[in-house]
């Protein structure tokens, strides 16, 4: 299983809605960035996610979901009336892609970034790095377990 984390602005898509609807398979698009997607690409079903919420009140790790359906064309790059449209995107080569995640966990308080940017096991993790602007990035079985243990799990 691979480890990852996605940033997400909770009134569009938070670990609330995912815990509201626990069974559901959520589709994460509108991701577009060349590099964000290329990681969605090699997300399996299974992954685990670390969403992590910002440009909000209280930025930080929220929860865990998994992804439920490996990357598939993004519907929403050939729907003109979205935001997400890409007019260079074809059917038979799609630029965007989106996966399905669900629900898995909430933790008991979101972990804001200043206190992952203590933790020595996330040194090297591009979300502590600065200037780095990825909505979705891997995380190592190290980084991954030690977000876990600031939320007791």
């Amino acid at each position: 299983m691979n480890h990852w984390l996605m940033k997400t602005e909770p009134d569009e898509l938070g670990i609330d809605d995912f815990a509201h609807e626990p069974q559901r398979d959520f589709m994460w698009d509108g991701v577009r960035n060349y590099q964000a997607r290329n990681f969605m690409r090699s997300m399996q079903p299974g992954d685990h996610v670390v969403l992590y919420h910002s440009s909000c009140k209280h930025i930080g790790t929220a929860g865990i979901v998994k992804v439920t359906r490996a990357a598939y064309a993004d519907p929403e790059q050939f729907n003109p009336d979205s935001a997400y449209y890409d007019p260079k995107s074809s059917a038979t080569e799609p630029r965007w892609d989106a996966v399905d995640l669900c629900f898995v966990d909430k933790f008991p308080r979101i972990i804001p970034l200043s206190e992952l940017k203590t933790l020595s096991a996330l040194a090297d993790c591009a979300l502590v790095r600065k200037g780095n602007r990825l909505s979705v990035m891997p995380l190592s079985a190290n980084e991954y377990k030690a977000i876990l243990a600031t939320t007791n799990r």
